[in-house]
């Protein structure tokens, strides 16, 4: 069981909690929503629940609730920048298919 970052996801996450003066890392976890599903969420995180799954990479945690690990287990987290836009993208061996605006997945 892992969820990954890139180096680039871990410096935009860095910089993030920087700029915001707290926190502790990012949240990932999935939503039921959409035409396909369930759709990723990503939030940032103050403290720690105590049911959270907790992952560190290049010094940035990652938490997830249990109900979630099962949809996104093997997820690598990325930032990218495609011309004028930039994100995260989430690479996730799970996914089966992904509805045609990319808003949501099914496993």
């Amino acid at each position: 069981m892992a969820i990954t970052l890139t180096e680039a996801a871990a410096r935009h996450v860095s910089r993030y909690l920087s700029k915001r003066g707290r926190g502790v890392g990012v949240r990932l976890g999935v939503k039921t929503t959409g035409c396909s599903g369930l759709a990723y969420k990503l939030e940032y995180v103050d403290e720690i629940a105590p049911e959270d799954l907790v992952f560190e990479e290049h010094g940035v945690k990652v938490m997830v609730d249990p109900k979630s690990l099962a949809y996104i287990d093997g997820t690598q987290l990325d930032f990218v920048r495609e011309g004028l836009n930039e994100g995260f993208k989430f690479h996730n061996p799970n996914e089966r298919d992904r509805c045609g605006c990319g808003e949501s997945f099914r496993v």
